[in-house]
């Protein structure tokens, strides 16, 4: 048996878990999910019926981890061998940018897709404030650092990493020098070609 089970579709936020098992090293199989038919035993894995959704099928028992940017940290927890966790001097920025990309830019972006901005003053209830500020906010990051902390890549960047890279593709994020430089970046990573090539693939067959 793999170490985990991966529950995915690659239409999906699954490419930011393959990315990561990728970079984490980790042995796993992949359960493809097809979003009108979902398999009550993945319902019984994960209720809300949301991929990405990992089983690690540890010597303690079966471990069951969901959201993209858990599943991310876990990962680099899991396997320190790969080299993705912070350092003591990282781990503010490890964490601040990791739950920033999951919090407001997340929001930012998809409160614009639902064209839902918050008004002038909503904005101090609004975890985001406004999609603007959003992006100058990590902007200004990236003018400044390679990556989430500092020169080196770590598992963060696998979560940032691919909210940028994904906006920039679609069009939800504006294609700042900054943001396309980061993304450039991260693209040229063994692990993420061969995670994207395996997504890619998957996508070519179900357009057949």
């Amino acid at each position: 048996m793999a170490d985990y089970t991966f529950y995915t579709n690659p239409m999906s936020r699954g490419q930011i878990a393959r990315w990561a098992l990728h970079e984490a090293g980790a042995d796993y199989r992949q359960v493809l999910i097809d979003w009108k038919d979902k398999p009550s035993t993945f319902l019984a894995v994960n209720p809300m019926g949301k991929v990405p959704t990992i089983v690690h099928h540890a010597e303690g028992g079966d471990r069951t981890v969901t959201e993209a940017a858990a599943i991310c940290l876990y990962l680099a927890e899991m396997h320190p061998e790969a080299g993705l966790l912070p350092s003591d001097d990282e781990m503010a920025d490890y964490y601040r940018w990791t739950f920033f990309a999951s919090g407001p830019v997340e929001q930012a972006i998809t409160s614009r897709h639902f064209k839902c901005e918050p008004l002038p003053e909503q904005e101090m209830m609004a975890g985001w404030g406004n999609f603007e500020r959003t992006m100058n906010t990590l902007e200004s990051h990236f003018d400044r650092s390679k990556y989430v902390c500092g020169d080196r890549f770590t598992m963060a960047d696998v979560y940032v990493g691919s909210a940028v890279d994904w906006g920039l593709t679609f069009g939800t994020m504006p294609p700042r020098p900054a943001f396309v430089a980061y993304a450039e970046r991260l693209q040229e990573r063994d692990a993420y070609k061969a995670a994207k090539a395996v997504d890619n693939a998957l996508i070519g067959e179900m357009k057949k």
